[in-house]
């Protein structure tokens, strides 16, 4: 690219100039409109934070229960401040490369040691979840797992018959057993 443009500036008349000006311009417009910010799009690491709760764990909290029982199903909380120790709170935030991020929200009330409330989002079951995390395209025409019968019996043909290979191990287990075996350490002098 240098060596061209020296060779621009040695150039005498202005016409030879301006048409080796405009060569270069087309050129640097040419590689430009090759550029594609989709192509060096950088890896974005996933992100979690928080943690999830199903559908089927709310469904499983009952008005009334005490707190280490709603914390043996839920979890410990995200969030349990010492200002408000009637509410914890549940968060959580997934951020994946090519899909929306996930965010839920969900809190529960307390009076004294007693579950009395629970607000928030509605919660996804953990199948639904699942699917949402699996972002892999699957391929949309499956091929047809098909044998004939010549390659079949081709591909048995490579292997040794089943009475082939049960009358060779039938004479190894013919012998008898012995009545006692060798010891398996030499014995100590």
């Amino acid at each position: 690219m240098f060596v061209f443009f020296r060779h621009v500036c040695q150039i005498g008349s202005k016409r030879q100039f301006r048409w080796a000006a405009l060569l270069g311009w087309v050129v640097i417009a040419a590689s430009a409109c090759s550029f594609s910010p989709k192509k060096f799009e950088p890896y974005r690491a996933e992100v979690v934070q928080g943690n999830f709760v199903s559908r089927e764990q709310v469904q499983a909290l009952r008005v009334g229960m005490p707190r280490n029982v709603v914390r043996d199903i839920l979890g410990t909380p995200l969030v349990s401040s010492v200002f408000h120790d009637s509410r914890w709170d549940y968060a959580f935030t997934i951020r994946r490369q090519g899909a929306e991020p996930q965010q839920r929200h969900m809190s529960v009330f307390f009076q004294g040691d007693v579950l009395v409330k629970i607000e928030g989002d509605q919660m996804p079951s953990e199948a639904e979840f699942a699917a949402r995390l699996d972002t892999r395209k699957l391929p949309e025409i499956t091929p047809p797992l098909k044998a004939s019968e010549d390659q079949l019996a081709k591909e048995l043909a490579q292997y040794p018959s089943k009475t082939k290979a049960a009358s060779s191990t039938s004479t190894l287990t013919d012998a008898p057993n012995p009545k006692s075996y060798p010891p398996l350490e030499s014995p100590s002098h």
